[in-house]
């Protein structure tokens, strides 16, 4: 039973008892304030049927965005050339005093020298990848798709 049906049931409680609002205080109150309920599960029903109607569109604006991050990422995971998947602007290389691996960006790669944040040890960076691509190489080339090795 929703709000509205209780309160329309209770209106009808009290004119089943037949006050008379002219002549009894108590009869009055009573009234006014199954006026004042009315109002009230009137209020609430609209809400709800707004509640509903924004939920409604939040589904279909994320239906939308979800379309857009699709778009948008499954783009940049076919742009990516390199085999290891790693991202061209940060690269990752252990230290050889602690082991810890660390996650550079190319500014520190130029620089040619790493201080290690765990063990404080400096070490230089070994730059034999001669392709540029980030890739482990095993001696046969790195296995880039994206380039001929010889």
């Amino acid at each position: 039973m929703t709000i509205s049906e209780k309160v329309a049931y209770l209106k009808g409680l009290a004119e089943g008892l037949d006050l008379d609002t002219s002549k009894s205080k108590e009869a009055k109150l009573i009234s006014v304030m199954i006026g004042i309920l009315e109002e009230i599960g009137m209020s609430i029903e609209d809400l709800e049927e707004s509640t509903a109607a924004l939920g409604e569109e939040l589904d279909a604006v994320s239906d939308d965005l979800s379309d857009v991050e699709k778009a948008v990422f499954e783009d940049d995971d076919e742009d990516d050339d390199c085999c290891c998947g790693e991202d061209d602007d940060f690269f990752e290389v252990d230290c050889p005093n602690c082991g810890e691996t660390l996650v550079i960006d190319e500014s520190v790669l130029e620089e040619g020298v790493v201080q290690c944040p765990s063990c404080k040890q400096k070490f230089a960076l070994d730059l034999s990848d001669e392709c540029g691509c980030g890739c482990e190489d095993d001696g046969d080339g790195c296995g880039c798709e994206s380039h001929d090795h010889e």
